[in-house]
């Protein structure tokens, strides 16, 4: 793979290109990275637009096909779909826990089990959320392999 920079005028933005023959796995995962790097996200509330730290989020919920970001005491809406936030979101630090729900594991204070198989993740804002039976697994294997 070759690599060109190329330097450009303070007055223009930024950009990245990437010429490929096809889009695969490795160029997402270029992708992603880049994405990542810039650390923030575009969230709105009362009409208002914000960016948001990607480390400052909490969770993100999927509500009736709207995409709600929660952060420690205060909650913003996004254009995203619940499936871009899982892409853009690193794989480390984020992971789905239900149909609606993508949890920061770096804000997770607490688990414990729950009726019915589920679990129950205590957040650093003392908020609890629910990680269903079917995401039980992906979670206690992510946990395992961090510990290593």
């Amino acid at each position: 793979m070759e690599i060109n920079i190329k330097n450009i005028d303070p007055s223009q933005k930024e950009y990245i290109e990437i010429g490929c023959w096809r889009v695969n796995e490795r160029v997402n995962e270029i992708v992603r990275f880049i994405k990542l790097r810039d650390g923030h996200v575009e969230a709105y509330k009362d009409e208002k637009q914000y960016r948001i730290a990607l480390s400052d989020i909490l969770y993100v919920e999927a509500v009736d096909d709207r995409c709600f970001i929660y952060l420690d005491n205060d909650c913003y809406e996004s254009r995203r779909r619940l499936y871009e936030f899982e892409d853009m979101l690193p794989a480390e630090n984020y992971l789905r826990i239900s149909k609606q729900v993508l949890v920061n594991l770096m804000k997770i204070e607490q688990i414990r089990p729950a009726l019915n198989g589920r679990f129950l993740c205590r957040l650093s804002n003392g908020e609890d959320v629910i990680v269903s039976r079917k995401y039980v697994p992906d979670m206690k294997e992510k946990l395992r392999g961090d510990r290593r």
